[in-house]
């Protein structure tokens, strides 16, 4: 009995040091001075620093269907035909003109012909009136010893209102040109409004077809929703349809998340290659960094920041890059020598300040340090740490640890558990 119960407190011992064994140790990190090379990973897509725009063609935002184009990253050269289109819109509105400048000929000729008929009349008035006003007047201007009194005053009353009839009709036939004059002009005006529309509708027709005004290599525009120009698609004249950039001028176009893009800014080393040639590396700098980020897409709301980089003209020619490749790019944010560092981990955050658990005896002591440049897994140190002192990581033990442990503890119980039934058959 004594011997169980010697064994049983032999087991609770051995459980009680295991469980001491797998607490967690915490994980050192020695300070030390060394040169520091801290960075962000980026990717982006070769352009053309100088590109020709390529607009559809047309006027007056018409509507086109792209009916042929070349694909996308084709070398053309100036004159070659890119695109071609079909405007149906165009040609029913080209229709309607053709319509309204006809309808416009037949409402002049009409007018002409109503015009001279009425002053035909009036002239044949004028003329009837003529003959009677001479008649009267020379009645009228008899001597009285040759014709009776009376008339003589019927001649002169009959001058008095054919004169008066007279005047009436010549200012008749002359509002006939005023009024005719004024209504033929508005009819010219209507005519050359439609006449414009028509040569308008006319030339929207005859440009259907884009092609190169020089060489270069054919890079499509997306629009507000991130689709390029297809054979099908609905556009407008006067829209973006792409460019020819010129492959002799190029830099390549980053984006970063927003939250690894602290501290960036123009001027900063870049080391570039393309997607799967990292044997092609490109020394740049930083041309350009945007000042704030934005979302990456209309269905992707992540934010991004954009930065430019040049390509040196002799890395194109040498590697042979065209617009359009995908780039690998290592942006620098600090690369000194003799400086202090901390892993990421290490640090902790509060009210904006910066903090470090630094080895003190055989605990911790909580320590406020001034970081530098901030990469994403290391950070420099400008304040309050000094080379040598042991800051905390995390907590934890090394696997190898951790399994050893773990076996010494099975082996210590399976040894006592042997024991007990030695001493207890």
């Amino acid at each position: 009995m004594k011997a169980r119960a010697f064994s049983l407190a032999c087991l609770v011992a051995l459980g009680l040091c295991a469980c001491r064994e797998d607490a967690p140790e915490p994980v050192l990190e020695t300070v030390a001075a060394g040169d520091i090379v801290l960075s962000v990973q980026a990717g982006g897509e070769l352009k053309s620093s100088k590109a020709t725009p390529l607009m559809v063609p047309g006027q007056n935002w018409s509507s086109r269907r792209l009916t042929w184009m070349v694909p996308e990253g084709s070398l053309v050269k100036k004159g070659e035909l890119i695109a071609r289109f079909s405007a149906e819109e165009g040609a029913q509105q080209l229709a309607q003109a053709m319509i309204d400048l006809q309808r416009n000929a037949l409402a002049r000729s009409a007018k002409e012909g109503e015009l001279d008929a009425g002053r035909g009349r009036v002239d044949v008035d004028l003329a009837k009136v003529g003959t009677d006003l001479g008649i009267a007047r020379r009645y009228a201007d008899a001597d009285l010893s040759t014709m009776a009194r009376n008339d003589v005053l019927d001649a002169v009353q009959d001058s008095r209102f054919l004169g008066t009839k007279q005047d009436t009709l010549q200012w008749k036939r002359g509002q006939f040109g005023v009024r005719g004059g004024a209504e033929l002009a508005v009819l010219d005006a209507q005519r050359a409004t439609y006449s414009i529309n028509a040569k308008t509708r006319q030339d929207d027709l005859d440009a259907l077809e884009l092609r190169a005004p020089n060489d270069g290599v054919l890079m499509l525009s997306a629009n507000w929703t991130g689709e390029k120009p297809s054979v099908g698609s609905n556009l407008y004249a006067g829209t973006d349809f792409g460019s020819l950039p010129d492959p002799g001028a190029m830099e390549v176009e980053l984006t970063l998340p927003q939250i690894e893009a602290q501290g960036l800014r123009a001027g900063m080393a870049v080391e570039l290659h393309p997607v799967g040639q990292p044997a092609q590396k490109i020394a740049s700098t930083l041309s350009w960094v945007a000042s704030a980020a934005k979302p990456r897409s209309r269905n992707n709301p992540v934010k991004v920041l954009s930065m430019k980089a040049p390509i040196p003209a002799d890395a194109i020619r040498k590697y042979g890059l065209v617009p359009g490749q995908s780039m690998q790019a290592t942006i620098i944010l600090l690369r000194t020598a003799d400086a202090l560092s901390v892993a990421n981990v290490a640090i902790e955050s509060d009210d904006g300040r910066s903090y470090v658990q630094v080895r003190d005896g055989d605990g911790f002591k909580r320590r406020e340090v001034a970081l530098g440049i901030r990469g994403t897994a290391r950070s420099q140190v400008t304040k309050g740490l000094r080379a040598g002192e042991q800051v905390r990581l995390a907590s934890g033990i090394a696997p190898d640890a951790e399994a050893a442990k773990t076996g010494a503890s099975a082996e210590n119980k399976n040894k006592s558990a042997s024991e007990g039934e030695a001493a207890n058959p």
